[in-house]
């Protein structure tokens, strides 16, 4: 009997580890699948990074280029370009999978739909907010940003960032199914985005002036907790809703 019930034991521990192997072995593979469909892709994602640097580029030139003017507009000119960056590559994040027949597929695993989601949406900040994230304080020398504040700026688009994908993949997941979801897309996550944009051009412009810049990121890192919560819930409810009607 000891020998009996120990074996029971063993085998309900296998059954308990084999559906997170399974899990995780499934979040593997989507964010590997995805990372290197993308990498194919260059245009992808490239496209973002290259508009965020032409109206950085563009501004000191259509405006003034004096250091004061531009130091003072910096803060939200760059937050502003790289939320409009960001929503440029957001059509793409379930179209290839919805025309393939792919995201269908997705549905139909046994696996948590909202988990596999949020590794596709993780897969779009890693080559979209994070690269967005490096690249501003490159950006910010030429509109004459005090040094002090690069460091802020790049945490908090980073931080900033993430919350932007996590909220634009549910319009994502809303439009995927429209020929020309694009622009209803924009609708539905600009005032969203709104909250993450005054915190985060809120802390980047604390930094320049020397003001405590700990609440912003604060702020910033409980927005990205809450849309790490919700938001994979209704992507997969918001990507139900699309393929099923």
């Amino acid at each position: 009997m000891p020998a009996s019930e120990g074996s029971l034991s063993e085998e309900v521990e296998v059954a308990r580890e084999e559906p997170r192997g399974g899990l995780a072995v499934a979040v593997w593979a989507t964010l590997k699948r995805d990372l290197v469909l993308l990498l194919r892709r260059r245009s992808e994602v490239l496209n973002p990074l290259v508009f965020f640097a032409i109206v950085i580029t563009l501004f000191p030139i259509g405006i003034s280029p004096d250091p004061a003017l531009l130091a003072a507009i910096a803060p939200g000119l760059l937050w502003v370009a790289a939320l409009l960056a960001a929503l440029l590559s957001l059509d793409s994040l379930f179209r290839a999978d919805y025309d393939d027949g792919s995201l269908e597929q997705l549905l139909l695993t046994p696996q948590p739909l909202a988990l596999l989601a949020l590794a596709k949406v993780a897969v779009h900040w890693l080559l979209t907010g994070l690269p967005l994230a490096l690249m501003a304080p490159v950006l910010g020398i030429m509109l004459a940003l005090p040094a002090g504040s690069y460091v802020i700026l790049g945490v908090s688009l980073a931080l900033g960032s993430a919350s932007l994908s996590l909220i634009g993949a549910i319009g994502a997941a809303l439009t995927v199914g429209l020929s020309r979801g694009g622009v209803l897309l924009s609708l539905l996550v600009l005032p969203l985005y709104i909250p993450v944009l005054i915190f985060g051009a809120g802390a980047v412009q604390a930094a320049i002036y020397g003001d405590g810049v700990l609440a912003h990121l604060a702020i910033l890192g409980a927005l990205l907790a809450l849309a790490l919560i919700l938001a994979p819930l209704a992507i997969a409810a918001s990507l139900r809703i699309s393929i099923n009607g």
